[in-house]
């Protein structure tokens, strides 16, 4: 089978020459360790019994080997984390030697030395619309955020069914081309593999996994919105006397983030800016909304017909699909060493889906419509910014779901999601 080329390898042909050690982190079955394969002449995969035993008896056969060396899954030994960075420091200019990929941080139970500015992580995501091959994209995030504001133009063959296929398919390479049924269960085993595996092996003791299971339901619910984790709580655990304390679901969110299962988006807040008052509660985001959508248990009919929990003004498809933007976005972001937010004033009066910051702190504001048209209602909010901010705005965009790709009269480029890429 050929090697799908993703975006985080031109980040890896950029800077792993020059790197000792960089560590892939990902959620599980993003492609972390095919992605490693490309580039390593001696593997140790620590999810193999064998090789974790060997690994533990004699650690050094890691920096003997032959390099580049990939080190699969390497939080199941974390003392291959000091083993790698007591090599960087011995050997700080030997670039491309280590690859690290792993699908958890430091366990809570391991006693490691940080590898700050000897080991340098990278996040995997599932595949953005831009690495599966749908659609050619024909705008770059990484020139709307030069500030040129380049001409915009294209047009494309999605449509929205397409894109309720695009989220219920997943961005997990294994699992999205397989046949509907054998799709989905293999997406609701990796839920619950998630509460019966994962976090056990991450030193996680969950007291009650059909507890954890109601409030990934309900996180899954509010996807795409800043709802209190008080309310979430209280969603998962509806009728219930027995309610988990605030610590406990505070520490099912911490857990989840840390294997990378959740992935929030944190709210902008800017430094330098003239705008007050914004809220800083994140939104919710699972690591691919195809698990929302699973956890949900609807179907493609289901989401065009507009069924789905009642936690959104519009339909839950928007907020599936503002979702799977985010997703995209984030790939070609942190390509481009940009990071994503969002922003809304505590009244929610004004509210931008998504901030997309260089690190000068200057801004690509990006708002998300699950119509295929835009008028000038959908603009307001990217206008007023524009007003606030000044020349620290670099662009507006709005990613539809339409076949067209243009700028209107005020500047605002309208985009099609699959023409949008790195």
């Amino acid at each position: 089978m050929e090697y799908r080329r993703r975006v985080v390898d031109d980040v890896l042909d950029e800077v792993f020459p020059y790197l000792p050690a960089v560590a892939l982190e990902g959620a599980k079955g993003v492609g972390k360790t095919l992605t490693g394969l490309q580039r390593a002449a001696s593997v140790f995969s620590l999810d193999d019994e064998r090789t974790q035993f060997a690994v533990k008896n004699y650690p050094a056969q890691i920096t003997e080997a032959d390099s580049p060396v990939l080190i699969d899954e390497w939080q199941l030994v974390p003392t291959v984390w000091d083993q790698v960075r007591r090599a960087v420091d011995k050997n700080p200019t030997a670039g491309g030697t280590f690859l690290l990929t792993g699908s958890a941080d430091v366990p809570s139970h391991a006693r490691i030395h940080s590898g700050a500015g000897r080991i340098i992580s990278l996040t995997m995501r599932p595949l953005s619309i831009a690495e599966r091959g749908i659609e050619e994209p024909v705008v770059s995030l990484k020139e709307l955020l030069n500030g040129t504001q380049p001409a915009i133009s294209g047009t494309t063959h999605v449509d929205l069914p397409t894109y309720v296929d695009e989220i219920l398919r997943s961005g997990f390479p294994g699992i999205r081309d397989l046949p509907p049924r054998a799709r989905r269960l293999q997406l609701d085993g990796y839920v619950r593999r998630i509460v019966s595996r994962e976090l056990p092996e991450n030193g996680v003791h969950v007291r009650k996994p059909h507890t954890l299971q109601r409030w990934l339901e309900a996180y899954a619910a509010a996807v795409s919105t800043n709802l209190s984790y008080t309310k979430l709580m209280h969603a998962a655990t509806a009728g219930e006397d027995d309610k988990p304390a605030k610590e406990t679901t505070l520490s099912y969110r911490d857990h989840l983030a840390r294997i990378f299962v959740l992935e929030p988006l944190n709210a902008w807040l800017p430094t330098f800016s003239p705008l007050k008052r914004l809220t800083e509660a994140p939104k919710h985001h699972l690591v691919d909304p195809s698990l929302a959508a699973q956890l949900a248990g609807i179907d493609d009919k289901g989401l065009l017909r507009g069924e789905g929990p009642a936690t959104h003004v519009e339909t839950w498809l928007g907020a599936l699909f503002e979702s799977l933007v985010t997703q995209s976005v984030r790939v070609y972001a942190e390509a481009a060493e940009a990071s994503v937010h969002h922003m809304r004033t505590r009244g929610g009066e004004r509210e931008i889906d998504l901030i997309i910051e260089r690190p000068d702190h200057s801004v690509l504001a990006i708002e998300v419509k699950l119509s295929h048209e835009v008028q000038n209602e959908d603009v307001k909010h990217l206008n007023w910014l524009d007003h606030q901010l000044g020349d620290r705005l670099l662009d507006r965009v709005i990613v539809t779901t339409g076949p067209t790709a243009y700028r209107r009269d005020d500047g605002v480029a309208v985009v099609p999601l699959s023409l949008l890429g790195p």
